[in-house]
This record gives structure tokens, C-alpha cells and sequence, in this order.
């Protein structure tokens, strides 16, 4: 049985990678959508186990040694991580699985799973990043700046991911996703047991 591909999307915090998922997701139903753990407080509008799964910093921890993340990272004073188990069982299952992620993150995902398709989501500029960030007011301007200045640090990271898309439209950035995914389902080294098994 064909194994599930894993798709990991990341980028600077206000790059806009929730609103391209959200453009994507609706068009394939079949994939399996990893959803995050936090220790952070939800923002507005957030619910526990559709937006993340919001922890107790000492429940992250103990899953955290315990092996029980795909990759975990810490920003201003908050812990992410990836629950392990969820993921591995759909890839074996055939299913392709999503996750969005932070850079600190996907670099560990680099190391443990490097057939995975990281896909790194750009602004288009500097400004239209500051824009979007303090267009959230959900945070301090100091928040903000410190965000900005991580971004320009990960930015220069993007070299290490398998595809950089610019996020200047949610619409085009999530087609440019979906022509990925079916570049990467048509790769020879995915597509010869068929075949093998019906051709030859």
C-alpha cells in the first residue's frame, strides 16, 4: 500500500500560513490535518482540538520526555510541539498528512523525518508582515517586535526547505501548494511499484 506523503508548511509568525491552509484544506478532504499542542492561552475565536490542542505547560512537558512529539519548540515563553503518534499512524495508514508548523520545529522534523515536503510560506515584504502582525492586536508592540526580528532570523533558513511559496494571495499561495503536492504524488520513485506491478 502506498505510504502517505508528510507536507510540512512553516514560516515567519504573520507570514499567513493558517489563512493559505484554510484556502487548501476544503479541497482535500482526505488528508489528515495535524493540529498543534500549546501551552499558551487561546487567542480569540480559538477552540481546544480544532484550532490546537491548549496544555498545562506541566502535561506538555511530561509527553515531551516521554518521546511523545514529532518535534517541539519554545517562542516567548510558550511551548509547541507535534503529538507523535496521530501522524505516524495515518502515513502508514496511506494518508497524506499536513502540518503547520513553527521553523524552530521543522528543522527537527528535518532531522527525524527528511523524506518529508517542507514547504516555507514568505511575505511579500518586510512591511506587509508588520502590517499583518499588528493588524492581530493581540499582542504587546513588544510581541510584535520581537517577531519581527525572529522572522528576519528564519528567513534565513528558507534555503533548507524543499519549496518557498510567497504568500501575497491566500488563493494563489494555496494552488501553488496544491500544484506541489501533485508534482510530488507524480515522482518516479513513488509511482514506479505501479509500475512495476500493472505495466510490466
Amino acid at each position: 500500500m502506498r505510504k502517505g506523503i508528510l507536507y510540512v508548511v512553516s514560516g515567519p509568525s504573520g507570514a499567513g500560513k493558517g489563512t493559505v491552509i484554510k484556502e487548501f484544506l476544503p479541497r482535500h478532504p482526505d488528508w489528515f490535518y495535524s493540529i498543534s499542542a500549546t501551552t499558551r492561552a487561546p487567542r480569540p475565536g480559538e477552540e481546544n482540538g480544532v484550532h490546537y490542542y491548549f496544555m498545562e505547560k506541566e502535561e506538555f512537558l511530561r509527553l515531551r520526555e516521554n518521546d511523545g512529539f514529532l518535534e517541539s519548540a519554545e517562542f516567548c515563553g510558550n511551548h509547541y510541539g507535534t503529538p507523535k503518534a496521530a501522524v505516524m499512524e495515518r502515513l502508514e495508514a496511506g494518508k497524506d498528512v499536513l502540518l503547520e508548523i513553527e521553523v524552530q520545529g521543522a528543522m527537527q522534523v528535518m532531522e527525524s523525518y527528511p523524506e518529508g515536503i517542507f514547504i516555507f510560506i514568505v511575505p511579500p515584504t518586510m512591511e506587509e508582515l508588520r502590517h499583518r502582525l499588528e493588524g492581530r492586536k493581540t499582542e504587546e508592540p513588544s510581541v510584535v517586535e520581537k517577531r519581527l526580528e525572529r522572522a528576519k532570523e528564519e528567513l534565513r533558513l528558507a534555503d533548507k526547505y524543499t519549496y518557498i511559496v510567497v504568500n501575497d494571495s491566500a488563493d494563489r499561495a494555496a494552488e501553488e501548494i496544491e500544484a506541489i503536492a501533485l508534482a510530488e504524488e507524480g515522482r518516479s520513485a513513488r509511482k514506479f511499484d505501479f509500475v512495476k506491478e500493472n505495466l510490466l
